[in-house]
């Protein structure tokens, strides 16, 4: 295995729990103006032998639009890893503020199906502290393997900013990941309109576990410094991911970069180009999300087969 020596938890961590101790800490080092340093954390996380539950994995099917189906959706494997990656970023030696974290971007290789009685061995760890013209940013890594044959099945970097914090030693690059300026999108015609009520975050929080206030209310939002809550980004690129269908391979690497909040309640236009081989075989789906009012991209991504 690649990665830092693993710290081996007894079960999957408490996300609720860890958004408690998130902001307890926090409030610890605005008091005592302690910090964790500038180094991230030299260990990983690792809980051996989950399962899905069969419940939660057809909420999760039915909430996002995915066809109900004995396979974990790739979205699904994610929700899976997240406590332990959240594990991580909750570390007393780890140098960022967890609360208030942006989600900037997300790559996932999907090697193969996963059946949902599988167990699974999910491992995490952080990497590739960087300067950001808003802040800092780091690379949390999440791989997922057979318990039983040690293979890797699915992999996950799920990119973060911790947007005004500016840790000593680390320099701002004058452009990260190739950011373009907001002027150059023109809204192609909608393939898919979506309508988000504003429960969609209480309601994603429900089946992923993912209950950070800025998702849950509008108070709660707005303690955190928002005008109202958002939508999960991971939501929305599961919900893209969904209406890719049954057309993409059974191993692929899905890309999403997110851009602009989606503030609740909304409607997001969706567009997907379908790209095909020669021989006629799916090679890979391109799709860009924006507001259907102002013409604001929202998030845009790639699912491209795996040869």
């Amino acid at each position: 295995m690649t990665g830092p020596q693993p710290v081996v938890l007894g079960e999957l961590p408490s996300l609720s729990k860890l958004y408690v101790n998130a902001a307890t800490t926090a409030a610890r080092r605005r008091v005592l103006g302690t910090s964790a340093g500038r180094k991230l954390p030299a260990v990983s996380h690792e809980v051996r032998n989950v399962r899905a539950d069969v419940g939660n994995l057809t909420a999760y099917q039915h909430l996002v639009g995915e066809t109900a189906s004995d396979i974990l959706p790739a979205g699904y494997v994610h929700a899976l890893a997240f406590p332990v990656s959240m594990s991580i970023m909750n570390r007393d030696d780890f140098p960022l503020p967890l609360l208030g974290m942006i989600h900037l971007k997300n790559h996932v290789e999907q090697r193969v199906p996963i059946q949902f009685t599988e167990a699974l061995d999910i491992r995490s760890w952080s990497a590739n502290l960087a300067g950001h013209r808003a802040g800092t940013q780091l690379d949390v890594v999440a791989e997922v393997r057979s318990a039983s044959s040690g293979d890797l099945l699915w992999r996950g970097i799920s990119t973060y900013l911790a947007k005004g914090v500016f840790l000593p030693g680390i320099d701002k690059p004058g452009n990260p990941n190739g950011a373009t300026g907001a002027g150059d999108f023109s809204p192609p015609d909608p393939t898919a309109l979506w309508q988000l009520g504003l429960d969609t975050g209480r309601n994603y929080a429900t089946v992923s576990g993912d209950f950070n206030p800025i998702h849950l209310s509008v108070l709660s939002a707005k303690a955190l410094g928002l005008r109202g809550s958002i939508a999960h980004g991971m939501y929305l690129a599961s919900r893209a991911l969904a209406d890719v269908g049954a057309v993409k391979a059974e191993s692929f690497t899905w890309d999403v970069a997110f851009e602009a909040p989606v503030f609740l309640p909304a409607r997001v236009a969706l567009d997907i180009a379908t790209v095909h081989s020669g021989a006629g075989s799916w090679e890979r789906s391109d799709y860009v999300a924006w507001n259907p009012r102002s013409g604001r991209r929202h998030f845009t991504g790639r699912v491209s087969a795996v040869i």
